[in-house]
């Protein structure tokens, strides 16, 4: 038992006490009676307790007004229904119980759903009045977030405006850092780094919300609908995660992408020299990679593996996933277009 609980059980024996001595000393009622009204209100108390830490203060807020006020709108029924057909306090006391259960229950519902739009919408509003107009809100993805690019786009001032983290995404990524595999684990641990410099950068602002949604399992359809709530963008590299958010309406941006449009551009016909590493898949075909990590791929070049050689592009092809290179070895009667400028699609890695 550790101090929280030790803690709560104290709470409720004084609260015991004390509805004993209020009811029963002073009141003269039975013991069990201020006993259990005692005990009540101390269960009351500690549920407040964990509402208070387990969701955001608007959501408790909104459940309580809510609750609040339906009883409010149960009595006023009650009181006018008895009215209207003549009942005494004993015949509409029952019915007051029943409509007040109802309309509480209801109440506490729309307040609590209140108190979540308005923590989305307060967030937006806030963000709007201080110069992120038009701007939409940005849920972040695990994947990206380990990734850690994400970080140093949002540094240079190309992505800017309110990001929101998932309570769920935490939770995946704290369930990573705790692995015993060791990579899974520093990949976790890299993760949280990278939330940590994001929550310190000036031109974004990073929110943390509690909405969940306990009957979906999987953590992408959680995200999925989560941005179909908030009207929001999904940033991610998860190429099964952006066809789906897709499918469903999800406006997402891919960093895999982003990073291929800014990667310099290799024509066919161009030039390059590269270090051959490993064989292909294919009959005679030789691996090579940029400095980027771009993919070269040379058609009957398996006996220079090993060696720095000249190769012309043949053909270049571009998904969501990165990109590949295709070419074929540089022979003297070959016309190479000359490269415009360098860079690191120009550059041959060396071992």
């Amino acid at each position: 038992m550790n101090r929280s609980m030790i803690t709560q059980l104290l709470f409720l024996v004084i609260t015991a006490v004390a509805g004993i001595y209020v009811f029963t000393v002073i009141r003269g009622e039975p013991w069990p009676v201020g006993l259990g009204i005692g005990m009540a209100v101390g269960g009351f108390a500690i549920l407040v307790q964990y509402l208070f830490g387990r969701f955001s203060l608007r959501i408790v807020l909104g459940g309580l007004v809510g609750l609040y006020g339906g009883l409010i709108a149960g009595g006023l029924l009650t009181y006018s229904t008895g009215t209207l057909f003549h009942m005494t306090l004993d015949q509409t006391a029952p019915m007051d119980i029943f409509i007040g259960l109802i309309m509480g229950y209801f109440g506490m519902v729309t307040g609590i759903r209140a108190g979540r739009e308005f923590q989305h919408a307060g967030s937006i509003l806030s963000f709007w009045l201080e110069g992120y107009r038009a701007i939409p809100p940005k849920i972040l993805d695990t994947s990206v977030i380990i990734d850690g690019r994400i970080a140093d786009i949002c540094s240079t001032g190309f992505l800017e405006g309110v990001f929101y983290l998932p309570q769920f995404v935490i939770l995946e990524l704290q369930y990573i850092a705790d692995s015993p595999d060791s990579m899974k684990r520093a990949r976790g641990r890299r993760g949280l780094d990278v939330l940590q410099r994001m929550r310190t950068m000036s031109q974004i602002k990073v929110h943390i919300t509690d909405e969940d949604f306990p009957h979906i399992k999987d953590v992408d359809a959680k995200l999925v609908a989560l941005a179909r709530r908030m009207k929001a963008r999904i940033i991610t590299n998860d190429l099964n995660l952006n066809k789906v958010a897709e499918l469903q309406g999800v406006r997402v941006l891919n960093i895999n992408d982003l990073a291929n449009a800014v990667k310099p551009v290799v024509l066919p016909g161009e030039n390059m020299r590269i270090y051959l590493v490993k064989e292909g898949k294919e009959h005679g075909q030789a691996i090579a990679y940029l400095d980027d990590g771009t993919m070269i791929v040379v058609d009957n070049a398996r006996k220079s593996i090993g060696k720095n050689v000249d190769v012309v592009v043949t053909s270049v092809l571009q998904t969501s996933a990165g990109r590949m290179i295709f070419g074929k070895l540089k022979e003297d009667g070959d016309v190479v277009r000359e490269r415009s400028g360098e860079g690191p699609g120009g550059e041959g890695l060396s071992p």
